[in-house]
């Protein structure tokens, strides 16, 4: 068995630079949280994106698709922006994530994010595990997508940001839409802050080493959902931590 966040991020904010230190705090409490590993799925257009990854080979030992962090698995990915509104969360081996990042240096601002059918095509002959992004929130949906395109996904993301916002019932509502597709939903704390770790987890029967395994085991359904009771704590007390760090930079 696996428990696993397929959603977290490994820096405070998008403007703030990669420091190891923070990310420990994070490995940390992640571990402290009962989970055995994480997919750290940074925005693709965060500041000085290679030079995190090159910190990470740097200081880890890297096997299969993921760093060895403290004994904490540490899956590399990215969640990227397409055109038409969306995020899509990519988790596969670091070549792969740092050949990809290069060839979307040009879609990386605002105005030039790439089309979400040419994101598919251009991730179709990578082994990667694809996951659609909090498919319901109302800044980011993805209900609008061509259903087709949409089924080419592995995955709906059951967003512990979300369940804070909207209810517990935005899991249901997510897994109504994943099921329309054919699809299977799994979940994603969307931590950039340690404070998140444990609002989500996915329990996997079996334990992986491998973006390709853990495509395998959601898509067969080898898998359950946890939600914590303490989720509204942990995610209230997680955005206000954040949000005191990052004025603390400011006046700093």
């Amino acid at each position: 068995m696996m428990n696993i966040d397929l959603h977290t991020h490994g820096k405070l904010a998008k403007k703030t630079d990669f420091s190891m230190e923070y990310f420990l705090s994070m490995a940390r409490e992640a571990k402290e949280n009962d989970l055995q590993a994480i997919a750290l799925t940074e925005h693709f257009n965060t500041r000085n994106f290679f030079d995190m990854m090159d910190q990470l080979d740097r200081e880890f030992e890297y096997r299969g698709d993921y760093y060895l962090v403290n004994g904490l698995k540490v899956f590399s990915g990215m969640e990227v922006d397409v055109a038409e509104i969306g995020h899509i969360l990519l988790i596969g081996n670091r070549a792969d994530i740092r050949e990809l990042r290069g060839q979307l240096e040009p879609y990386s601002g605002k105005e030039t994010f790439i089309p979400f059918k040419e994101l598919l095509d251009r991730t179709e002959n990578y082994d990667m595990l694809r996951i659609g992004a909090h498919p319901m929130r109302e800044s980011t949906p993805l209900t609008h997508h061509d259903p087709i395109e949409l089924q080419r996904l592995d995955a709906l993301d059951i967003n512990a940001k979300d369940l804070f916002q909207y209810g517990f019932g935005m899991a249901d509502e997510v897994r109504r839409f994943a099921e329309l597709l054919g699809l299977p939903a799994c979940a994603g704390s969307d931590s950039h802050q340690p404070l998140q770790f444990g609002s989500v987890v996915n329990q996997l029967q079996e334990n992986c080493t491998t973006a390709s395994q853990i495509r395998d085991e959601i898509r067969a359904g080898r898998y359950s959902v946890e939600i914590s009771p303490c989720l509204n704590v942990k995610v209230k007390a997680a955005q206000m931590m954040k949000e005191l760090l990052k004025k603390s930079m400011v006046l700093a």
